[in-house]
């Protein structure tokens, strides 16, 4: 296994090629000090644990690894069909022209469904689609807490949980001065 940064692990799910819309995600609190967890899985890509914090409001520092090759009958449980919420994975326009085109997609998707019967889960997959969007699913998360999902995932993937906390505990270290100003 192997610890990179948060960011490429985003990538990775980004270029996965897997159907978009098969993710699935469970995240909290993390058991041991500031920050969150977060596991994000998918049938064919497998499964991604991340340990992230805002450093503030405009930097989030974390690590992050490939826990699982593909999500097994014991895992596929831990993972949301309907959560509290939804996430997405989103990648910037590559220019101008990509960010109109995206916007004037997006306009048409929610001008469709203003005018018609339509369902919350229809509307976000369309406006996936419409933003190109390479990952997207349900997602149960705890602001204040964490799923009870989390512990068995935790458990499921001790050894990773104890490498990427040693890592991240690193991460928090040099950008975290402790005591007041």
């Amino acid at each position: 296994m192997r610890v990179r940064d948060w960011q490429d692990i985003l990538e990775d799910v980004m270029e996965s090629n897997a159907n978009p819309g098969d993710w699935r995600a469970v995240g909290g609190d993390r058991a041991n000090g500031i920050g969150e967890d977060i596991y994000f899985g998918h049938p064919d890509a497998g499964v991604y644990q991340l340990k992230t914090y805002a450093k503030n409001p405009f930097e989030v520092q974390g690590v992050g690894s490939q826990v699982a090759r593909r999500i097994d009958d014991d895992i596929d449980p831990l993972f949301p069909n309907d959560g509290s919420g939804i996430f997405g994975v989103q990648q910037g326009p590559a220019d101008e022209d990509d960010a109109k085109e995206k916007a004037k997609n997006l306009e048409t998707v929610l001008e469709t469904h203003a005018d018609a019967p339509t369902s919350p889960q229809a509307l976000l997959e369309d406006m996936m689609d419409a933003m190109d969007s390479p990952a997207y699913g349900p997602m149960e998360f705890d602001h204040h807490d964490r799923p009870d999902q989390m512990t068995e995932l935790t458990e499921t993937f001790e050894e990773a949980e104890e490498l990427l906390d040693a890592e991240f505990e690193d991460v928090i270290e040099e950008d975290v001065a402790r005591g007041f100003y």
